[in-house]
């Protein structure tokens, strides 16, 4: 063997080492995996959700897609009356914590929560996760439950007194799209912080990986219970990557605040399959960049400006009290330029579609390696300026 072909496969084997201990550094690399929510909205079951992972599992994960999460309302009891700002309907446990809603996550019963389903998801080699809305729900309010203190395992227990949920729980800092649902609790207090750290140890203790917290950045930019879980996931003995939704109105100076808190940010609003929604992505991909804010220091690692979930293959309407119905009205040529936009600008890829009827134009799409390769390595990404040179003969395009 000559020297020259020793030198090229010893430099094959650098770039494949280098690139699985990248990968394995949390969050090193944009995120990438499966959302249920463009498919399913907040409707879907244990059981599809179990289908969708194991196909995510089978094709996708070569691919580089490791997490299989579900959106919110996990704890929302599907019956009628029920619908996303809807009340009454959610399942909660003592400590006013929602919890799985058994109907639908059956595994969950007997206070198993999502350990069961966390299971099943590691056994398939991916990585599990879910959407959280900021502060305490409404309905735990009103019902007063106590506060669990994890260090006692006991009611959080403060100058005299037992802390309830009333105490902690700020009304008029109700979450703006969801009023009826949550609200932000008072981080000032020992109590609010406790109620806090309640949560994510429960969610450390289900073997969580993934925690999406909403109504927290952007519009409803609460910087004080994003620095307290922050806090509090680093403290935990378990990994647990930390993405904000949904960035309506979000900024890089916002952003340049949160950012070494966690490892993705929302910087846009729910992004459907509408060339309008796609369209406004790339002023804010831009800036974004322009403020050298892709990659960014992050929680434990490394963050990521998050231009939402690809809505792609067959899916739901927003707000639908339906699972998956209809394909996506992007045309083909819009979701290449969609896919292109996200990979250039190294935003997290996280699938939408029903993995059970995933075509082969949009399974080609989502995989393809010239665009994984862009968003997992490029670098110095920014935008560009085309010239356009005409002389007598040809036409010279310098980017």
């Amino acid at each position: 063997m000559n020297n020259n072909l020793i030198f090229f496969f010893l430099v094959i084997l650098f770039v494949v080492s280098y690139k699985r201990v990248l990968s394995q550094k949390h969050a090193s690399l944009p995120p990438r995996g499966w959302n249920s929510y463009d498919s399913f909205c907040w409707t879907i079951s244990e059981e599809e959700f179990l289908q969708n992972a194991q196909l995510i599992s089978k094709r996708l994960h070569a691919h580089g897609y490791e997490y299989a999460v579900v959106d919110y309302l996990w704890y929302r009891k599907l019956v009628p009356g029920a619908y996303v700002d809807s009340f009454g309907y959610d399942v909660i446990d003592e400590w006013g914590r929602v919890i799985p809603d058994p109907g639908r996550w059956p595994s969950s019963k007997g206070g198993k929560g999502f350990s069961e389903v966390a299971k099943k998801v590691h056994d398939m080699g991916l990585k599990f996760g879910f959407h959280v809305m900021r502060g305490i729900s409404t309905q735990a309010v009103n019902a007063n439950t106590p506060i669990l203190d994890v260090t006692t395992g006991k009611a959080y227990a403060e100058s005299g007194k037992i802390w309830h949920a009333k105490d902690i729980g700020m009304k008029e800092r109700a979450c703006a799209w969801m009023k009826n649902g949550f609200m932000s609790v008072d981080t000032t207090l020992g109590a609010g912080r406790a109620f806090l750290r309640s949560l994510y140890h429960q969610y450390a203790e289900w073997d969580v990986d993934f925690v999406k917290h909403d109504c927290v950045f952007g519009e409803d930019f609460q910087l004080d219970e994003i620095t307290t879980v922050s806090g509090i996931l680093k403290g935990l003995n378990r990994t647990i990557l930390y993405s904000l939704s949904p960035g309506t109105s979000a900024t890089p100076t916002m952003a340049k605040k949160v950012a070494p808190l966690v490892n993705m940010y929302r910087v846009t609003g729910d992004d459907w399959d509408n060339w309008g929604d796609v369209a406004t992505h790339f002023d804010v991909a831009r800036d974004f960049a322009a403020a050298s804010m892709i990659g960014g220091n992050g929680l434990l690692g490394k963050s990521w400006p998050d231009l939402d979930m690809l809505p792609l293959g067959w899916l739901t309407d927003p707000g639908a009290n339906v699972g998956p119905h209809r394909t996506s009205e992007l045309s083909l040529d819009e979701q290449k330029t969609q896919m292109t936009l996200w990979s250039m600008a190294r935003s997290p890829l996280m699938f939408g579609g029903d993995m059970r009827k995933l075509d082969d134009t949009t399974y080609g799409l989502i995989t393809n390696p010239i665009l994984l390769e862009i968003n997992s390595f490029s670098s110095n990404n920014k935008e560009a300026c085309l010239y356009i040179i005409y002389n007598n003969t040809n036409t010279i395009f310098i980017i």
